[in-house]
């Protein structure tokens, strides 16, 4: 008899709370167009609806079945393997220096207009935060930095909370590219200077975009807004820095291709009521929080981005357009070699070598190889407007 391998069952999830509450959701909230396509799509993930593909152990003949990912940004389940992508795209830029950890983020007056206006109040918060330090490198340390900047949305209870993540190299590259210098003393910035220039830069972006008709907003109520975020103090925080090049990918992973909550953080779900953990670093602890399913899914959907929104960005002498070029220049200025092409990593080999785990290796008899066997096409994914019933 032919064995069949089957698949962990899966922690409780997000998609689990949706499967379960979204009818109860959209009896109190409408479901909009970008939020039916997240929950449609974490629904089905890994599941049949998505397809998939049947292997087959050329010893034993056990068959192992493996369900497509939905591929969602927002999804919690399929961020692991496009984040280890993308950093070991990262890992030939960077630089031996050290890093510094910037964070920008916005007053909370300014939520409301950045859930209705999501694309362009964000954006106006990429250009703001990257031409301060864009001005600072230029002003204070003579030349062009480089850095990437991350976005985030929420804090630790879900609730709106937007700022960038900014990671700096420690030095600049002259405008003519013949020189790179290096900072002093582990020192970036001052952090009330940034704050200054970060608030101007934000608020003339803001009058502009206002000034264009990108953003609707009556003359009162903006200067009544204006008025309010001048008295605010708007938070910059520079924290220590990375010393070592091989610990910046490591930290990086932290805040790169994360979602609004991680399934791990889900502790319960239970007669309509959602417990999770959420980390307090005022007080240093980790407390749990419960609230109604309805309220944690309006919550986790406020953080979805609009299509095509680009929440992770590169600035300076690492901006897309000349990136390699402008690192093999730095390297060349600091006697550095430059670093071998390599090949992209396979997902077998990428998954041996964070698991340590052979996933070709059949599970049962652990000598034979599994091979692709057939495909599974996929079946009409289950429509948003039919959620209610996929949810009963």
């Amino acid at each position: 008899m032919t064995q069949i391998i089957t698949p962990k069952k899966n922690r409780l999830g997000v998609a689990d709370i949706l499967q379960k509450h979204i009818g109860d959701y959209r009896d109190e909230y409408p479901l909009w167009p970008e939020h039916r396509k997240i929950v449609s799509d974490l629904l089905n993930c890994r599941t049949a609806h998505l397809g998939g593909h049947i292997e087959c152990c050329n010893t034993c003949g056990a068959v192992r079945i493996t369900y497509h990912s939905c591929r969602n940004r927002h999804c919690p389940k399929c961020q692991h393997m496009p984040r280890e992508r993308w950093l070991e795209k990262r890992k030939d830029e960077i630089l031996p220096v050290s890093y510094f950890h910037v964070v920008f983020t916005l007053p909370h007056e300014l939520n409301t207009i950045i859930l209705n206006n999501k694309k362009v109040m964000l954006n106006i918060l990429f250009k703001a935060a990257s031409k301060t330090l864009l001005t600072f490198g230029k002003n204070e340390l003579n030349g062009t930095p480089g850095f990437l900047a991350i976005l985030h949305t929420w804090d630790q209870k879900l609730n709106a909370h937007f700022h960038l993540h900014c990671l700096v190299a420690g030095g600049v590259v002259s405008e003519d590219k013949k020189r790179w210098f290096s900072v002093r003393n582990d020192y970036l910035f001052n952090e009330e200077a940034l704050s200054l220039v970060f608030r101007g830069k934000f608020m003339e972006r803001l009058g502009y975009v206002r000034q264009i008709g990108s953003l609707k907003f009556t003359g009162r109520a903006y200067e009544n807004l204006k008025n309010t975020l001048y008295t605010k103090n708007w938070v910059v925080s520079v924290r220590d820095p990375v010393k070592h090049p091989e610990h910046v990918l490591e930290y990086l992973a932290r805040y790169t291709h994360r979602v609004a909550i991680a399934n791990s953080r889900i502790a319960g779900l239970k007669d309509g009521m959602v417990t999770f953990t959420a980390k307090d670093r005022k007080k240093k602890r980790t407390e749990t929080i419960t609230i109604s399913a309805v309220e944690f899914i309006r919550r986790f959907l406020l953080h979805s981005l609009p299509r095509g929104f680009v929440r992770i960005r590169h600035y300076g002498f690492l901006a897309n357009r000349n990136r390699s070029a402008n690192l093999n220049t730095i390297r060349r200025l600091m006697g550095l070699s430059l670093p071998p092409t390599k090949e992209m990593t396979s997902l077998e080999e990428m998954m041996q070598k964070l698991t340590g785990i052979d996933i070709t290796i059949c599970p049962c008899c652990s000598n034979g190889k599994m091979q692709f066997f057939a495909q599974i096409p996929k079946y009409r994914a289950r429509p948003p407007d039919q959620l209610n019933c996929a949810a009963g």
